[in-house]
């Protein structure tokens, strides 16, 4: 198996794996908002559903792209697709407080909806993660393992 093989499959193991606990979670949360809160609560429960679950995708979509991307690359799109996030989620946040009122939205059943499926989406992931068998290259033996090592005080290899 090649490497881009194995490493869509792993992102593909990642995704799955924390979006099955998430969607569980969010369908429990919108049962539960839906009897305690009614239609308000319902849809607040589903505007955190799913702006949450398309939040974390688009990381694992972006982790996706810059697989093959230098590391310098890829931290700098990982530091770039978090600030975007961070941004438009704010701007989210304003429009849905703005553009709706308590009545049509329930506040803190958007936000409980929000960390409980966050919490499941992470603990997914973390779990799907050290589910993979990743096979890590391993250094050539041209070299040599003890070139370049030096020895202890007394100048001995």
């Amino acid at each position: 198996m090649s490497q881009s093989d194995q490493s869509d499959q792993s992102a593909t193991a990642m995704w799955k794996g924390a979006v099955i606990p998430s969607v569980i979670v969010a369908i429990i949360c919108l049962v539960g908002s839906d009897l305690i809160r009614h239609t308000s609560g319902l849809w607040g429960a589903l505007m955190a559903s799913a702006t949450v679950i398309i939040f974390f995708s688009i990381h694992l979509i972006i982790n996706q792209l810059s697989k093959n991307l230098d590391p310098i690359a890829t931290m700098a799109l990982a530091m770039f697709s978090y600030f975007a996030k961070v941004l438009v989620m704010g701007a989210f946040l304003v429009v849905v407080t703005k553009a709706t009122t308590p009545d049509s939205v329930d506040r803190p059943a958007f936000a409980v909806t929000a960390l409980a499926i966050t919490a499941a989406w992470l603990g997914g992931e973390i779990r799907a993660f050290l589910k993979l068998r990743l096979g890590l290259p391993l250094p050539s033996k041209a070299g040599g393992l003890d070139s370049g090592v030096s020895g202890g005080s007394d100048g001995t290899k």
